[in-house]
């Protein structure tokens, strides 16, 4: 492919999606690049990366994992990673698959207009699903590229789970995908029959034959081409030699830290940081990289009472969403079952005898407080992270009231009958503010759920990077289609969002829509 119309950069959760669909146009002739290994069938993917019980991006130094450096408050610096396969993260991650909720939309659609009200994107949301649970109805899909099934909650420690939630009297919320009000329920997942099935393998193994699309793997873009205000290609390194590619158009789905930091190594972003850096000005954006939202979280064990089963298909259990107290956002507190102990994540097995179990227990508000720096105008060289957790007296108590409802959901008799307790915080430490806040310090972690670094809004806002459709404001011919473009993290893990957003960018792209 000579001078292709498209040039896909990154084959993960949105950018996979966003090249089939571009590709299914066939007088379109689209390029997508990606800079991990890029297999052509299923089983060129591996055991490791298939196995639904098992979560690759928990091990930091996985060959399918880019990790990043960084800082989740000044005082805790941290290690995480991103896919680097094809698939991206939805290769590597747990398989959760929950759609944002209405409230997220909303917030969307004040910065990107009516295309991204939750009335606008559910046909979209459905055709990208074949819900094995529900099937075509008016809010699942049936014909869509992404199989979709609930976790059966028959493992003992997930029936625990739920029994100990109506103990307490929390709702059941059977279909996390369906708008209801939160509760306890299980988790809808990418994960069927124990098999992970990644984008690449739902959207572009069956693809791959089509004359317009080429997929390069091992291609790690370092810099996009801006001339005169338009993008005109790429630079690409595969093999240690750099090349050019010129193209019609560029989108960028490298990620929230990956397509900010190109950005950035173009020239578009905050003018004055680029010029100390020597980076050509092309553009200056003040809202690339300068904020961004993720999701603070701690992991909770619990001692089994008796040896437990391995889980049969996936490592997640039940799921319960709670309120915060100030009830500002509804549902905005996660803990999530893992039915496979922290050590079996870490290590890539299933089964560590004698170890405990696990909640992970998340905060979910729509909060930004990171922001992202570039430190260098060589494309190798990483950029500075800081997420900013705990920078508030409102952080510390969302998360003092998630790890206190995990601890209570843990104490209940019904949890009990496979429970001796939790391994830490004690009721010692539960019971004072300021040790628990030392606690959470000490053991604080991330869901990984980056969103923002470039986010949507109108051009004359200065906290706006791009458009409705991930146009990139100031340049012609460059989009970004990720979780960048999201204003606010979702209130629920993004993976399916970020599919979302590929098919709403190649819908918007094939219609021309303004």
């Amino acid at each position: 492919m000579s001078r292709p119309d498209v040039v896909v950069v990154g084959a993960g959760g949105s950018g996979a999606p966003l090249a089939a669909r571009l590709s299914e146009d066939p007088d379109r002739d689209v390029l997508l690049l990606e800079a991990g290994p890029v297999p052509r069938r299923q089983r060129d993917f591996g055991a490791e990366l298939l196995d639904a019980r098992l979560v690759p991006g928990a091990r930091s130094g996985h060959p399918a994992v880019r990790p990043y450096a960084v800082h989740l408050t000044p005082r805790r610096p941290y290690t995480v990673v991103r896919g680097r396969f094809l698939g991206g993260s939805t290769t590597v991650n747990g398989g959760y698959f929950v759609r944002a909720r209405r409230a997220d939309f909303d917030r969307w659609a004040a910065a990107g207009g009516a295309a991204w009200s939750y009335e606008r994107v559910l046909p979209l949301l459905r055709s990208l699903e074949t819900d094995l649970d529900h099937g075509a109805d008016e809010t699942h899909g049936g014909e869509g590229p992404v199989r979709i099934r609930r976790g059966d909650l028959r493992h003992p420690a997930a029936r625990a789970f739920r029994s100990g939630a109506r103990e307490l009297g929390y709702p059941e919320e059977p279909d996390k995908n369906a708008e209801g009000a939160p509760g306890f329920g299980p988790v809808p997942s990418n994960s069927v029959d124990g098999i992970r099935v990644n984008t690449g393998i739902g959207y572009l193994l069956g693809a791959l034959d089509r004359p317009n699309l080429t997929v390069s793997g091992g291609s790690s873009v370092t810099r996009v081409v801006v001339e005169r205000g338009r993008a005109t290609g790429v630079v690409v390194e595969r093999d240690g030699c750099r090349t050019t590619v010129e193209c019609g158009e560029v989108v960028l789905c490298a990620g929230a830290f990956g397509s900010a930091q190109l950005l950035r190594l173009s020239g578009i972003g905050p003018g004055a940081e680029l010029a100390r850096l020597g980076i050509p000005v092309a553009v200056d954006s003040p809202a690339v990289g300068a904020r961004f939202g993720d999701h603070p979280q701690l992991v909770l064990e619990w001692l089994p009472r008796r040896e437990l089963p391995a889980p049969a298909g996936s490592w997640l259990g039940g799921c319960l969403h709670l309120s915060a107290s100030d009830g500002e956002h509804e549902g905005d507190l996660e803990i999530l079952q893992s039915l496979v102990p922290m050590a079996g994540l870490t290590a890539g097995t299933v089964t560590v005898p004698g170890a405990p179990l696990a909640f992970l227990a998340s905060v979910q508000s729509p909060r930004l407080g990171g922001r992202l720096r570039t430190l260098s105008a060589d494309a190798t060289a990483p950029p500075r992270i800081d997420y900013g957790y705990l920078a508030t007296g409102e952080d510390r108590r969302r998360l003092r009231e998630v790890a206190r409802a995990t601890a209570a959901l843990v104490a209940t008799e019904a949890f009990a009958k496979v429970s001796r307790g939790l391994v830490e915080p004690g009721p010692e430490v539960l019971a004072d503010d300021r040790l628990l806040d030392g606690w959470i310090e000490a053991r604080l972690g991330t869901a990984q759920h980056t969103c923002g670094t470039v986010p949507m809004g109108p051009a004359d806002d200065p906290e706006a990077g791009v458009d409705h459709y991930g146009r990139v404001h100031g340049v012609t011919g460059l989009r970004v289609a990720d979780t960048s473009i999201l204003p606010t993290p979702p209130s629920r893990g993004p993976a399916a969002t970020a599919v979302l957003i590929g098919e709403l960018v190649a819908d918007a792209m094939r219609r021309g829509l303004p």
